[in-house]
């Protein structure tokens, strides 16, 4: 749906509404029905409401918002933004807020029929193997849909947000980190590496948060290992009562300067070994 730039929202539902063909006496008719349907009065659209919504800068309930998507044949979601809110800013938000606790961060897709702007043909001399600008390594820019990129398994992944006070695996893996969790690999196996980099990092939900941690899975005693360089101690768990792995951690975001340092490289304090 394509909104108009400047135009009252209540102008703009009636723009619709008129396009369809339909009087507001058919919008109260359809409304009640869905409303019956719902056993809740609230997604009845009447006719001196709506006629009041489009004439004046009210703003409706998301009852009845739902009711003139159905009725007006338009996505919840277009709505929504017709009223200035915006389901695509709740990530960045959620970005913007800092939690010190580690904790699962949800991806949502809010109109999988957008498009986003993605990499479609890349220059052939560009080598996987060597560091470069993105910028340089693609040729051709293009319109992807979102639906598209869903099958890049986003969905199907969980993914993990390590607090800003978590310093279990610093300086491997630093507060404020983002991680992508395997679900499918949720058992700690025995497992040989030969450094810390190829050792099994889990993400783990425990009784009161989540945790970012190496483990060791002894009878029925889970073991939270922390990095030698950090302040955290071993913490020990009784398995599938008091903690529970949610899976391996299989790829890491993350910063490689301290958000409050002083860019000079000056280390964060860490805090007292707990």
């Amino acid at each position: 749906m394509a909104l108009q730039q400047n135009t009252r929202p209540g102008e703009q539902l009636r723009s619709l509404r008129i396009r369809l063909g339909i009087s507001t006496r058919d919008v109260e008719v359809q409304s009640r029905r869905i409303a019956e349907k719902e056993r809740n009065g609230e997604f009845y659209v009447s006719n001196a409401w709506l006629s009041q919504i489009e004439n004046t800068q009210s703003v409706p309930s998301i009852f009845k918002l739902y009711s003139l998507a159905v009725i007006y044949r338009v996505k919840f979601v277009d709505l929504l933004n017709l009223l200035g809110v915006d389901l695509d800013n709740i990530a960045r938000y959620q970005f913007d807020s800092d939690i010190d606790n580690t904790h699962l961060a949800g991806f949502d897709i809010h109109d999988s029929q957008r498009s986003i702007t993605f990499p479609v043909h890349f220059d052939r001399s560009f080598s996987v193997d060597k560091t470069s600008l993105i910028s340089r390594m693609v040729e051709v820019w293009g319109e992807i849909p979102i639906a598209l990129i869903q099958h890049l398994d986003i969905r199907h992944n969980q993914y993990g947000y390590v607090g800003l006070k978590d310093f279990t695996l610093y300086p491997l893996l630093r507060p404020g980190s983002f991680v992508q969790i395997d679900q499918r690999l949720n058992r700690v196996q025995p497992f040989k590496w030969r450094t810390e980099y190829d050792r099994p990092i889990y993400f783990v939900e425990l009784r009161d948060g989540y945790a970012c941690s190496w483990c060791e899975l002894h009878d029925n005693q889970l073991t939270l290992i922390p990095h030698p360089l950090s302040p955290c101690r071993i913490r020990q768990y009784e398995y599938s009562t008091e903690a529970e792995v949610i899976g391996r951690v299989t790829a890491v975001a993350m910063r490689i300067v301290d958000p409050d340092s002083d860019g000079r490289g000056e280390n964060a304090k860490l805090p007292k070994r707990s």
